[in-house]
């Protein structure tokens, strides 16, 4: 028996069917939960979300690797993403609501999701709202990593990365054996262009302007969250446990 994603169940390994039935017999008690978290970049929301994700059994949606699933899948609304950024464009809120509509009908999203990077505006906030609406569903928590500025420039341009892995180093909060260099393959490290002070004030401020409303339209609807995102990540995840009992 193949299914629609192209997996013959047959060849999976028995333990692995066996430790995904534990996994949904287990997530079925749990409660169905909506999040978006809301931060700006370094503070901390990459860390928290798969752990939300996990304790919660909800899927995690990055517009950003939606609409590139989209385009890649050649869906109607990934064609006319395609579109836009061909032309140089920025793609319609319109269109993202529309992609985020089709991912979360998906059964990985059925006891909820996490939304990371959107809504960005009031407008993009509204229209998931009226989206959501129209399913019967609603937005639970919205958490916000609120965190100084200056706690973010110490985060973010200390950060190296060694590109083959992913692993990450911290020249302060989590240093590699020698200087520049991999623990484990002695290769070089190196910093992403985005990591510098001078392109982390411009996203900083752009952050402030364009989501500060949002953080507010959550805060009327009595369902924002402000967790202390200088904290430890434990501390963190703590704070996130607290808010979504």
């Amino acid at each position: 028996m193949g299914s629609s994603s192209g997996v013959v169940l047959e060849e999976v390994p028995s333990v692995d069917l066996m430790s995904e039935l534990l996994r949904r017999m287990k997530c079925s008690s749990k409660p169905d939960k909506r999040l978006i978290l809301i931060g700006p970049p370094g503070s901390g929301k990459g860390t928290q979300s798969p752990i939300i994700k996990d304790d919660y059994c909800l899927c995690h949606l990055a517009t950003g690797d939606m609409l590139r699933a989209a385009v890649a899948a050649k869906t109607p609304l990934g064609i006319k993403a395609k579109e836009a950024m061909d032309k140089g464009e920025l793609v319609s809120d319109d269109l993202v609501v529309g992609i985020i509509d089709e991912a979360i009908k998906k059964p990985s999203c059925q006891k909820g999701f996490i939304l990371d990077g959107f809504p960005r505006t009031v407008v993009q906030a509204e229209k998931l709202d009226e989206m959501l609406a129209n399913q019967g569903t609603k937005i639970d928590k919205a958490l916000d990593f609120a965190i100084d500025d200056a706690i973010l420039e110490e985060r973010i341009t200390g950060r190296w990365i060694h590109p083959s892995s992913g692993r990450t180093y911290h020249t302060k909060f989590a240093p590699p054996k020698v200087a520049g260099v991999d623990d484990v393959t002695g290769e070089p490290l190196i910093q992403r262009k985005d990591d510098t002070p001078e392109v982390l004030k411009s996203r900083l401020e752009a952050f402030h302007r364009q989501t500060e409303p949002v953080i507010d339209y959550y805060a009327k609807k009595n369902i924002l969250a402000q967790l202390h995102a200088e904290k430890s990540p434990k501390e963190v995840t703590a704070e996130v446990q607290k808010a979504l009992s």
